[in-house]
């Protein structure tokens, strides 16, 4: 198998990791193995549970937003009903404007802060993959080709013997300078 980012043939196809760049092969060979179709994942029971959390945080907002429609209702009522109901409006209209407008933020409040929370989620493992409803055309192997011969002869690593070291001048003309004065001596 070939890495997908960067080309670098894998030694084995059970690698999870490219071994020149990093690269996450796993997901790639899941698309391999299963003709470039992506999984479905379900949950094992079928139904999400809601956390106590995320459930009180409903009733609170589901008080407050009561609040928001019956307040006026009542107070509507209190003023076109005669005296005595229009009182009894009054005292309700006022009753349910306590409750609602503190007692819904207060619940969202304490399910935030003490009520547990949903545990983290696993993700199980993909039961069944999805499947067209066309069957797809056949699908060629995601690998890359090998590279080609005049690629990989094109270069060559450096052989370092084979490496002239150029000549010094300076030491060049020093013992130039040297020889010529060694005859003077005799």
């Amino acid at each position: 198998m070939y890495c997908p980012q960067c080309g670098q043939q894998q030694a084995t196809d059970s690698m999870r990791f490219c071994a020149r760049c990093g690269f996450p092969l796993e997901g790639a060979m899941v698309l391999l193995a299963h003709g470039g179709m992506l999984p479905r994942y379900e949950s094992a029971s079928g139904e999400t549970k809601i956390s106590p959390r995320r459930k009180g945080v409903k009733q609170g907002a589901l008080l407050f937003l009561t609040g928001v429609v019956l307040v006026p209702l009542l107070v509507i009522f209190a003023n076109y009903a005669p005296n005595r109901i229009g009182t009894a409006f009054e005292f309700f209209a006022a009753a349910a404007a306590m409750l609602t407008f503190v007692a819904g933020p207060l619940r969202v409040l304490f399910a935030a802060l003490f009520e547990e929370g949903a545990p983290p989620r696993q993700y199980p493992m993909p039961s069944t993959f999805a499947q067209p409803a066309i069957a797809p055309p056949p699908v060629r192997p995601a690998t890359l080709p090998p590279a080609s011969p005049t690629q990989t002869a094109a270069w060559r690593r450096p052989q370092t013997a084979e490496i002239l070291q150029p000549p010094s001048v300076v030491t060049d003309h020093t013992t130039r300078l040297l020889e010529k004065s060694e005859p003077d001596k005799n």
